[in-house]
């Protein structure tokens, strides 16, 4: 068996790992739920790589998501539910079906317009999914995944709510429901009900990423990009603690603050 840079190379070789005779015996033990969590990291693999702007990592780590639907279709089709040819069929037609304007008759008009379009037909195939599984009465929200983050999911749920005017007018209004839910927190904090403290902290978070959504940012990036941020300045506070021969647990909350104000003025220069 050889490298080769066809895909079909990358089928043969999974097919060969999950060989019931000749196969490895890791990949034998492996099944859709124990797979599930590669598939998830790798895409944040991806994710990474691309913020740091590595290629030459982006192009590993693209080979090692693409690993992913070429291992779980060799299981659907062990089980005799699909091959990755219906995986590839399915994602041609959803494509094409999804863009007339590229593929059909229908004119392009602008990116919103495309968006539009999209989401539009989007809508359709939902309402034809549900009907195929006997349900007259689909959500709005059936589809957006229990397993994403809960600030993406957040994001995506308020979106899609705002399609039907379930939504705040303008920014100014969802600023006001931030502060409304802040309040509350102060107000179960006082409490002492750890379990109403929760909920409103819950609820603050959701109305934060709804106010990302009417600033047109996307608040699973946003405190992606905020948690690397804090990374890059705490690392300059510990070696800044190393520099005075100071163990930061050692160091008190002003010095390390001094510290920490130093790379925070640095930034905005």
């Amino acid at each position: 068996m050889q490298p080769s840079r066809d895909i079909s190379r990358l089928i043969e070789i999974m097919a060969a790992l999950r060989d019931p005779v000749s196969g490895c015996p890791w990949d034998l033990e492996q099944d859709f739920t124990t797979i599930r969590h590669y598939t998830i990291e790798e895409a944040y693999e991806v994710s990474d790589a691309i913020e740091r702007q590595d290629f030459s990592d982006l192009r590993e780590e693209l080979g090692d998501l693409l690993l992913q639907p070429v291992y779980h279709a060799q299981m659907a089709k062990e089980a005799g539910h699909f091959d990755i040819g219906d995986v590839v069929q399915a994602i041609t037609e959803k494509l094409i079906r999804r863009h007339p304007h590229v593929f059909g008759d229908v004119k392009a008009g602008t990116s919103a317009a495309s968006e539009n379009r999209w989401e539009a037909i989007k809508a359709q195939e939902r309402r034809a999914k549900a009907e195929n599984k006997g349900d007259s009465t689909p959500s709005l929200l059936d589809d957006v995944p229990q397993v994403l983050p809960a600030l993406a999911r957040a994001g995506k749920l308020t979106k899609r709510a705002a399609k039907v005017g379930f939504d705040w007018p303008d920014f100014a209004a969802v600023k006001a429901k931030v502060d409304e839910e802040l309040a509350e927190v102060v107000e179960a904090q006082a409490s002492g009900d750890a379990a109403a403290v929760q909920e409103e902290i819950g609820d603050l978070l959701f109305a934060v990423a709804n106010l990302a959504r009417h600033a047109g940012v996307d608040p699973e990036s946003a405190l992606r990009d905020a948690n690397f941020k804090f990374t890059r300045r705490f690392h300059h506070v510990e070696a800044r603690c190393r520099e005075d021969g100071i163990e930061p647990k050692d160091a008190g909350l002003e010095r390390l603050d001094r510290y920490w104000n130093e790379v925070r003025a640095a930034d905005k220069t």
